[in-house]
C-alpha cells in the first residue's frame, strides 16, 4: 500500500468581504501519496490556487486539519513551522512576478539557503547554487543575469531551482506553465518529470487545463466553486468520468483528429456566487441532469469503487 505524505481534512478557508464571507474552499478532503502528482483542476475561481496557498500556511486556513507525515501543519508555530517550510516548496504560476528584479540568479537561488543558514562559507553556498544550476538546465554564464534578461522558461528554472535548494519532499505546482509559450511548456513540464523520478519529489499540480493534467498527474482531483467533485485515477477521469462537471471539462478539450471523439457539452449559466453558495449541489443551476432533490440536498464525496470519488446524487446513472 502506497504511503501518504499529505492528508487534507474538511479544509475550510473564507474570507471576509463587504457582502459576506467568500467561501474559496469549502470543506475539502483528499490524500497525496509520496512520489506521486495529484492533479487539481477547475474554472478559474474555484478555489483550486487558495487551496495550493492554504497547504503550505502562505495564508491561514478557517478550518480542518492539513497532515503532513502524520503532522497537523496548521497547529505548528514558531520555529516548528520554519522547519516544517523546509520540506513544502511552490513554484507560482507567473514567474517573473515571482522574482526580485533586483536580484540575480545566483542571488535568487542562494536566497533560501542563506535564511536558513544552510552553510557556513560561500564557496559551499555558491557550490550548491551551481549544482542547482546545473539540475534545472540553466547555464553558468546566467549567474550574474537578471530576471529581465532572460526569457520565460529560464525565469520559471529559476522558481524551480529556488524551490529545489532545501530539498523538500512536497512541491506545489500552481499553473507552473500557464504563462509560457507551448513549446517551453513541454521543457519545463519534462524537467519536473525528470526531477521528481531523481528526487522522489511530491507534487499537486494545479491547472485549469486537463489536456496538460493528464501527462503530469497519477490522480486527477476535480474543484467546482470551493467543492471538489471527482476525484480518481487519471485513466479513470478520462475513460469513465461520473460528474456532469467532469464530462463537461474532458468535452472542451480540443481534439487533434477530424472526428470528434467526444459530444461538446456547453454549459449554461453563470457559476454562482461563491458569498451566497446554493444549499444543495453547487453545479445544480448548470447541470443538464439536474433532479428536484439535487437543489437542496448537498451529495457527498463518495467511493464508486476502486477509489474514484464523486460528489452527485445521480453517479451511478453515469458510470460505464
Amino acid at each position: 500500500m502506497a504511503e501518504r505524505l499529505l492528508e487534507v481534512r474538511n479544509l475550510k478557508k473564507y474570507f471576509k468581504t463587504a457582502k459576506g464571507m467568500l467561501h474559496a474552499v469549502d470543506d475539502i478532503d483528499f490524500y497525496i501519496n509520496k512520489g506521486e502528482t495529484l492533479g487539481l483542476v477547475g474554472e478559474s475561481g474555484c478555489g483550486k490556487s487558495t487551496t495550493g496557498r492554504v497547504l503550505l500556511r502562505l495564508i491561514g486556513a478557517t478550518g480542518g486539519q492539513v497532515l503532513f507525515e502524520g503532522t497537523d501543519i496548521l497547529k505548528l508555530k514558531g520555529n516548528q513551522m520554519r522547519e516544517m517550510r523546509k520540506e513544502m516548496q511552490i513554484v507560482f504560476q507567473d514567474p517573473y512576478a515571482s522574482l526580485n528584479p533586483r536580484m540575480t540568479v545566483a542571488d535568487t537561488i542562494a536566497e533560501p539557503l542563506k535564511i536558513n543558514k544552510v552553510y557556513k562559507s560561500k564557496a559551499e553556498l555558491h557550490g550548491r547554487v551551481r549544482e542547482l544550476m546545473d539540475v534545472v538546465g540553466l547555464a553558468k554564464r546566467l549567474e550574474n543575469a537578471y530576471p529581465h534578461e532572460l526569457d520565460g522558461g529560464r525565469r520559471q528554472r529559476i522558481g524551480v531551482a529556488r524551490a529545489l535548494a532545501l530539498r523538500p519532499k512536497f512541491i506545489v505546482q500552481d499553473e507552473p506553465v500557464s504563462a509560457l509559450d507551448v513549446s517551453i511548456q513541454a521543457q519545463i513540464l519534462n524537467l519536473m518529470d525528470d526531477l521528481q523520478k531523481e528526487f522522489d519529489l511530491t507534487y499537486l499540480f494545479i491547472s485549469h487545463d486537463l489536456s496538460v493534467v493528464k501527462h503530469v498527474s497519477s490522480r486527477i482531483a476535480v474543484m467546482y466553486l470551493g467543492k471538489i467533485v471527482e476525484l480518481a485515477d487519471y485513466n479513470a477521469i478520462f475513460d469513465n468520468p461520473m460528474h456532469p462537471y467532469t464530462q463537461a471539462l474532458l468535452s472542451a478539450i480540443p481534439t487533434p483528429t477530424l472526428v470528434q471523439t467526444r459530444e461538446q457539452i456547453i454549459l449554461e449559466g453563470d457559476v454562482p456566487s461563491p458569498i451566497e453558495p446554493p444549499e444543495g449541489c453547487r453545479f445544480y443551476g448548470r447541470c443538464q441532469h439536474r433532479k428536484e432533490d439535487c437543489e437542496n440536498v448537498t451529495p457527498e464525496l463518495r467511493d464508486m469503487g476502486n477509489e474514484h470519488f464523486v460528489a452527485c446524487h445521480y453517479a451511478e446513472d453515469f458510470s460505464k
